[in-house]
């Protein structure tokens, strides 16, 4: 890097480097400029013109603004994963015709309006994995002609509406892995035509959603395994150019003979990991080379025969082995031989009744005065129209109303009549002070309710009688105090709780009774200052606990007990001063993101992260006030680690530390509070450690120089033909 920024800046003159901003790397001869985890808060605004690909990774936007990149209209790549984005900006891209590649996984976007992504005329890849996105509005993608992959995985969406992808005319590849999935509009994949791969799996799917896919003409590989469905139906899968269908880890317990009839390309069956019993013979799989049903619990009895019988005329490969009767228990089915599959006493295979189809009501009624309505979207909107009374009159067949910015006051019982098919409910900024019982009377299949920035201190259960699909609830921005207690009990169905933005004191027990379903608990920013160790104990699938800016001053330990799946856990910002022993001993085996940056921490103990180990892949320590951290050196599995603005006192007693962040792959950002001699510099560029006992002679050595020097020192070597991106990622800061 020290010969190339030098051919740079002999090549090109002072301007090229001057334009350069002070926390990045320029590389104008391939037109590459990396701000890597610089803490910057802005888009640099001297980036060089003609900079193809900027690598933004690791900053701290929060919002992308409109015309961010303006000044850079040739880029080709951009990343800004891990950048702490919670929005993007209608015309946050305009300008960026030319960008093929866009990265945004790793942050906070919880919804993409409509114009988010305008201008990306050219973007064929588009990441948005690990992001917070709960929604998209129909019309999001509809400027990204030219997307071939669209990323969506580990977000937080429940429900596809229809059209929803609209505009994506050459996607070949949808990613919508690890979602929580159990809504798909009939229409949702309608605008595919060029899809070739749908990932579906890891979600919340009960039943094969039949109708959405057979808008697919030409998707070849389907991912669904991880899902929860337990039958499939006659007829179920209409795919003319299905070849890979993976139905693995669901809970499968009877298969349709002629549930593939309508995919006659099918090629290869992955029913893996079920509780299947057996299989019928499956008609019309013509094409057919190899089913899997490895892990399923197979009967190999009299009942089975018809289908190895059928396996042997179709010359179909099985993959699996008998699990009864206990004479065949373990033999593979391809070994078995007719007269060994008997029957003593004739025992039926278990058959679930297929589920009903639910009847679709079609659109009827005018639109309301001063609304909108739209009938390919199934949309109804009155936003900001100034009513006091929720207006009446959708069409039954609406799947979201959008009744923002109102000023409505109160929800009285059954505001919403004839709207069975309601999957969303927006509510914001409405001024309302009550939600009464019955309000949402007959919403059988809403599933979406946001009533953020209202005047909400109180609810009752009975509020949500009538909508029992209820997934995800947003009460961010009122006025309660307390958890509303018993809210919960007619909600099984709840996966998602916004309660961000309140005055809510303490969590106690018994406050979330009836949320066992509960996967993701949003409490920033509200005043508390103690939880009760049995508080969260009905929330066992709890996965995501976010309590940054809050008021407590010690990690609720005894708290965190009873949930076996949490995942991440956010207490940033909380006045907490020391992490005691076995402070997270109780999710030890399943936290993988830690978040305890800005808190003034001052000490953790040498035990504080007992039982944590290779599962942790982030972890933020940034902006606090001690001196030194407990052993790490188990922390294998590490993707981030923020160590920046923590003042380490840099004596032999943090050499271990020193050695450590020596070897990791990782830009952490450790700096030197004292000595005086060594404040400011980076830990492992420091000389302090070299009169400790045990050092050793050359020990700095892959500890990188400063631009300056890099710029300055000559080098005989040859430029290799590595690519810059592989270079950067052996660079260690």
């Amino acid at each position: 890097w020290g010969l190339l920024l030098l051919t740079v800046a002999l090549g090109l003159g002072g301007t090229a480097a001057a334009r350069c901003p002070g926390p990045c790397i320029c590389d104008n001869l391939r037109s590459q400029v990396l701000c890597l985890n610089g803490n910057l808060t802005a888009i640099p605004r001297t980036i060089p013109q003609l900079t193809k690909k900027l690598d933004l990774r690791g900053n701290s936007f929060t919002v992308i603004p409109v015309g961010a990149f303006l000044d850079t209209p040739y880029l080709t790549h951009l990343d800004l994963q891990r950048c702490k984005v919670e929005r993007l900006e209608e015309g946050a891209f305009r300008g960026l015709g030319r960008l093929v590649y866009l990265n945004l996984a790793s942050n906070s976007i919880a919804l993409l309006y409509q114009e988010s992504l305008d201008g990306l005329s050219s973007l064929q890849q588009l990441i948005l994995e690990g992001n917070r996105i709960e929604e998209i509005q129909p019309g999001a993608f509809g400027h990204l002609g030219s997307l071939t992959v669209l990323d969506l995985r580990a977000n937080a969406l429940v429900y596809l509406p229809d059209m929803v992808f609209q505009g994506l005319q050459v996607l070949r590849w949808l990613r919508l892995s690890h979602n929580a999935l159990h809504v798909l509009g009939s229409e949702a994949f309608a605008a595919l035509p060029a899809l070739r791969r749908l990932s579906l799996d890891h979600n919340e799917l009960q039943a094969l959603p039949s109708e959405a896919l057979a808008r697919l003409d030409g998707a070849t590989r389907l991912d669904l395994g991880h899902n929860p469905i337990t039958y499939i139906a006659e007829e179920a899968l209409a795919m003319a150019s299905l070849k890979h269908l993976f139905l693995d880890h669901a809970a499968l317990q009877d298969v349709a003979p002629d549930a593939f009839i309508h995919s006659p390309q099918l090629h290869t069956l992955d029913l893996r990991e079920n509780q299947l019993r057996g299989l019928p013979p499956l008609a019309g799989s013509g094409g057919l080379a190899r089913v899997s049903l490895a892990g399923n619990p197979l009967l190999c009895s009299c009942l089975l025969r018809p289908f190895r019988d059928w396996l042997t005329r179709a010359r179909v490969q099985a993959e699996g082995s008998c699990t009864a009767p206990p004479a065949l228990r373990g033999r593979p089915l391809d070994s078995l031989r007719p007269p060994e599959m008997r029957c003593g006493r004739p025992l039926p295979l278990p058959s679930p009744t297929t589920p009903l189809e639910q009847s679709r009501v079609a659109g009827s009624g005018q639109c309301p005065q001063g609304c909108a309505c739209s009938p390919d979207f199934r949309h109804g909107s009155c936003e900001n129209r100034d009513l006091r009374e929720i207006p009446r009159g959708f069409p039954g067949d609406t799947r979201l109303l959008d009744l923002r910015r109102n000023a409505f006051r109160v929800v009285p019982p059954g505001a919403f009549p004839g709207l069975k098919e309601l999957v969303s409910l927006h509510l914001q900024s409405c001024g309302i002070g009550a939600l009464q019982p019955g309000a949402l009377q007959g919403l059988d299949n809403l599933v979406y309710l946001y009533l953020t920035s209202n005047r909400l201190s109180t609810l009752s259960a009975a509020a949500f009688k009538g909508a029992p699909q209820l997934a995800y609830l947003d009460l961010d921005h009122n006025a309660f105090t307390h958890l509303p207690v018993g809210t919960f009990q007619l909600l099984p169905n709840l996966i998602s709780l916004h309660l961000q933005h309140n005055t809510i004191r303490e969590l106690g027990e018994g406050d979330l009774a009836g949320a066992g379903g509960l996967r993701w608990l949003y409490l920033a920013g509200n005043t508390i200052k103690r939880i009760a160790p049995t508080a969260l104990a009905p929330t066992k699938m709890l996965e995501k606990l976010h309590l940054e800016g809050n008021c407590l001053v010690e990690v609720p330990t005894s708290a965190l007990w009873g949930l076996p799946v949490l995942s991440e856990l956010k207490l940033s910002r909380n006045p907490i001063k020391h992490v005691g022993d076995g402070a997270f001993l109780p999710v030890a085996s399943s936290l993988q993101h830690l978040y305890l940056d800005n808190m003034g921490l001052e000490r953790i103990s040498p035990g504080a992260f007992t039982g944590l180990g290779p599962k942790i892949r982030s972890l933020f320590l940034e902006s606090n006030k001690m001196s030194n951290i407990p052993n790490m050196s188990n922390f294998t599995g590490l993707e981030i680690l923020n160590l920046r603005d923590v003042p380490f006192h840099c004596d032999c007693q943090l050499l271990p530390l020193r050695r450590w962040i020596d070897k990791l792959n990782l830009r952490v950002g450790a700096t030197c509070g004292s000595p005086t001699e060594a404040r400011g510099l980076k830990v492992k560029l420091s000389t302090t450690f070299q009169t400790c006992p045990g050092w050793r002679r050359g020990e700095a050595g892959g500890a990188s120089p400063d631009k300056t020097k890099a710029a300055t020192k000559p080098s005989k070597k040859k430029r290799s033909g590595k690519s810059p991106a592989r270079s950067f990622k052996k660079s260690r800061a």
